[in-house]
């Protein structure tokens, strides 16, 4: 088995970011000198993966632009000797990836999950990783920690192997916190992941965060979750992807992967991102 899709979620407005967010997805935010995106992208390389699809916003195409090359952009610099400033750019542009850019729909709603259904087409029956497009793995080599997840799916062929990582008590509402299964078939294996709940009641301080990988079968558990939000006529159904993997859970196999080689950081608001700048600045300072 080998996976080489991925499907990135971009499709947010970035209001915690507004109004900068007006301008360009939040995506394209930097830490450091960096946009967001550019770790995703890297990380997702150094793991293998060949072909990439980013599920954004309606009618933005800044993401697109960004990773596409600029010959008048590269000439400027160049003539002024500083060509060297987008070398880790270049080199993603030189991949060779199978690039797809692909628009919300509208008719998915919104939530975690509705982007994994925008790309259905992408993904096809292949087994995937999937990214939240705010989450940043500190590590010191890209892609080291989803490499492993890989191996966990191939290895044990779960419907869904996700990223974990242990939060401080106090924080563990904020995240969905994972119930391990008793005496489960393989280590960490997951009963279900529980949403809001404070320290006290929830299941573990393991949460969970934006890297999985998948098995095309989830789609079909996201569309029957979409026509039970439909059914209920809800005025704005969240499609959330934390679902779909409680259903994956009941039934199948699930599996956590508590992160060792490296830091899981969000960069989902303001202070959280700006907490994320200075642990890449410390940590590269090492």
């Amino acid at each position: 088995m080998k996976i080489e899709k991925a499907v990135i979620a971009a499709a947010g407005n970035g209001t915690r970011f507004l109004p900068v967010t007006k301008a360009y997805a939040k995506e394209l935010i930097p830490v450091l000198n960096k946009p967001i995106i550019q770790y995703l992208v890297e990380e997702l390389i150094g793991a293998g993966i060949k072909k990439i699809c980013v599920i954004h916003r309606p009618n933005d195409s800044s993401i697109k632009r960004y990773f596409f090359a600029d010959n008048s952009f590269k000439k400027s610099l160049a003539d002024n000797g500083k060509l060297h400033l987008i070398s880790d750019l270049e080199k993603i542009q030189k991949a060779n990836l199978g690039w797809h850019f692909l628009p919300q729909s509208g008719s998915y709603s919104y939530g975690t999950g509705a982007p994994v259904l925008s790309a259905q087409k992408f993904i096809g029956a292949d087994p995937f990783v999937y990214f939240y497009g705010d989450d940043l793995i500190l590590e010191k080599k890209p892609g080291r920690f989803l490499s492993s997840l890989i191996k966990t799916f191939v290895h044990f062929k779960p419907k869904a192997v996700l990223g974990v990582q242990e939060a401080p008590w106090n924080e563990v509402a904020r995240y969905g916190s994972v119930r391990f299964k008793k005496d489960g078939l393989v280590p960490y294996q997951i009963e279900s992941v529980e949403e809001g709940l404070p320290a006290g009641r929830a299941p573990s301080n393991f949460v969970q965060f934006g890297r999985f990988v998948v098995s095309p079968y989830v789609l079909e558990v996201l569309k029957k979750q979409r026509a039970r939000i439909a059914a209920a006529g809800s005025s704005r159904p969240e499609l959330l992807f934390t679902d779909a993997v409680k259903t994956l859970a009941k039934k199948e196999l699930v599996i956590a992967q508590p992160i060792k080689s490296g830091r899981w950081l969000t960069t989902g608001d303001p202070d959280r991102w700006l907490k994320a700048n200075l642990a890449f600045k410390e940590f590269f300072k090492k």
